[in-house]
């Protein structure tokens, strides 16, 4: 069949891109419900009305809110291996018990113009529970609970101050294997983080598990490490262990059997977790 005399190439472009584009953005929100409305009344609200293309954007608007959803968002990642959570490397989940991971990052704002975001992660293993216990949603979501007791305050991640120290804590039989890690600028600090995770997972905290490691090098302070020159440039030096505060930002499980994660609780408003921020425990 010809296409008809009228038949204008942008406009129909630009109209399938608008209806496909809107399905994706629907199917990436579908938390929000079948029958929603463009709303500002919370932060997932006001991403799919970022996101939803209108009849009236220009080709600008278009590319931004198809590169919100993709590429900011992270959509365009779908399917694939993604990594969620620290840089740091991760052990893999003991086979049949969920691992749990807690992940904070700085604020944008702090972070100094040609220089990484900070960020950090501790993490647990359910040695109690497995991957095919009936109760495993249920468990996860009263774990999720008690982390937004735990890790938020104001509807906002706490904040953790990173450093030289390594405070780590053993206790391989309730899912702190092989001396799990935290750098921390204070002793006290990386014990209340164990506390904190021991609480959100219901073992008893046990400080004949602590073991603390101080370095004789300092941390680095400040915005800069300093410099050297390397074959005529002048290039940063590395930092140790800077001392910067991070923001805990989700919490997710690993669930041995599941390719992706499931996200229990998250302050970012990226991801659909078991447990919302502003919803009552």
């Amino acid at each position: 069949m010809p296409l008809p005399e009228d038949h204008n190439p942008k406009e129909f472009l630009q109209d399938v891109f608008k209806k496909s584009a809107n399905k994706e953005v629907a199917l990436f929100f579908n938390d929000l419900g079948e029958n929603w409305e463009p709303s500002l009344k919370d932060g997932r609200n006001q991403l799919r009305t970022a996101c939803t293309h209108q009849e009236a954007d220009t080709v600008a608007m278009t590319q931004l809110r198809h590169a919100l959803l993709y590429d900011i968002l992270g959509y365009g990642k779908s399917g694939l291996a993604l990594y969620y959570g620290s840089r740091e490397s991760q052990y893999p989940p003991v086979i049949g018990h969920p691992k749990i991971v807690f992940y904070f990052a700085q604020d944008g704002a702090s972070v100094p113009i040609g220089e990484l975001k900070a960020d950090a992660q501790c993490s647990v293993r359910l040695m109690k529970l497995e991957n095919t216990s009936s109760e495993l949603k249920t468990t996860l979501t009263g774990i999720a609970n008690e982390i937004k007791t735990q890790f938020i305050e104001n509807k906002k991640g706490i904040i953790f101050t990173k450093g030289s120290l390594i405070v780590s804590y053993k206790d391989a039989k309730n899912g702190f294997p092989n001396g799990t890690k935290i750098l921390s600028n204070k002793e006290l600090d990386g014990i209340e983080m164990y506390k904190k995770i021991c609480n959100v997972v219901d073992v008893i905290y046990d400080e004949k598990n602590i073991t603390v490691h101080n370095p004789k090098k300092p941390s680095t302070i400040g915005l800069s490490a300093g410099t050297q020159v390397i074959m005529g440039k002048t290039r940063k030096k590395k930092a140790f262990r800077r001392v910067v505060n991070v923001r805990f930002r989700y919490a997710y499980a690993l669930i041995p059997g599941e390719q992706k994660p499931v996200f229990l609780i998250d302050t970012t408003e990226r991801f659909d977790p078991l447990v919302k921020i502003s919803a009552k425990p």
